[in-house]
């Protein structure tokens, strides 16, 4: 074994081991807790299980949240930990030093290193889902910056001419701020937009299976992904990316990649080209190789 990597999420703790070519060779599966006392208990229950297959394995936890540089404390949305020194806790209880990382740069790195943007130099990643996030990377290695908050996409504040020539709500997020794009462009986000145009309230399944039959679904269609095109152009301005990886939930939906580069290509400046966009091909394992990757590249391996 190589390193281990545990997904850390808001119904289940996935713990995997990887062999020395990054094959995924062993899992194990804990409930997510509701308390914070049971959530450590869990983590470092896991971590054991870890520990006993092969000991002394770069360790790295990935989950939706930040972990302040300054206080060491996580902020997340859906799980008991907010507030509380999460890395901190986890290292007294297990004796031992485990890697953090958010899931959206531990998606990204795997698909940097492992999948479908693999050989290329430049790389971001953008989750579709239930929330909206990401990150990128350099030569295979993730860029945090200073403060461990690149890649929070999902809040860059949403294009405010789109919003009023679509009359679209300003809502606020889970983040605490007004008219983040993540709640326009994630999945509750896409049915927001629904129920604002059309009165109607579908899932994402729904709105995409009806945007050939249904007017009002098209136009619901047409709307999110010009919103998700200008968050694409808007990362392509301050990155410049080879490739934008898209994953999360709602990259399932076919055409959504070539109905953004479409979008993208339209409104990029003249005789500029627009990053590749790619579907992420990583499976159930991604995030937790992806942090596994990243424990192993912070011991020194990489």
């Amino acid at each position: 074994m190589i390193a281990a990597g545990i997904d850390l999420g808001g119904t289940k703790i996935e713990a995997h081991l990887f062999d020395v070519d990054w094959h995924f060779c062993d899992n194990l599966y804990l409930e997510t807790p509701e308390t914070y006392e049971l959530l450590i208990e869990r983590l470092c229950e896991a971590i054991d299980w870890i520990e006993e297959r092969s000991s002394g394995l770069p360790v790295g936890l990935g989950l939706a949240g930040l972990i302040s540089t300054d206080s060491g404390k996580a902020i997340t949305a859906n799980l008991p930990c907010s507030g509380e020194r999460l890395p901190a806790d986890i290292g007294k209880r297990a004796g031992r030093y485990i890697t953090y990382i958010n899931d959206g740069r531990a998606f990204t790195l795997s698909e940097a290193v492992f999948g479908v943007a693999k050989g290329y130099k430049s790389v971001v990643g953008l989750i579709l889902g239930t929330g909206t996030g990401g990150g990128s990377t350099y030569r295979g290695v993730m860029l945090n910056g200073a403060a461990g908050v690149a890649g929070e996409f999902g809040h860059i504040s949403a294009p405010a001419h789109l919003v009023k020539e679509y009359n679209l709500p300003i809502v606020r997020c889970g983040c605490g701020k007004m008219g983040c794009i993540e709640t326009i462009v994630s999945g509750p986000g896409m049915m927001r937009i629904a129920k604002a145009i059309t009165g109607q309230t579908l899932t994402p399944p729904e709105i995409y299976s009806l945007r050939l039959s249904d007017s009002g679904m098209a136009k619901v269609w047409d709307i999110w992904c010009t919103l998700v095109s200008e968050l694409c152009l808007t990362i392509d301005y301050a990155i410049n990316p080879d490739v934008i990886v898209v994953g999360g939930g709602l990259s399932n939906m076919r055409q959504l990649i070539s109905d953004l580069s479409c979008k993208m290509s339209k409104s990029q400046f003249n005789g500029f080209n627009i990053p590749k966009l790619l579907r992420a091909q990583g499976d159930g394992a991604s995030g937790a190789r992806g942090a596994a990757y990243a424990a192993w590249q912070e011991t020194g391996h990489g």
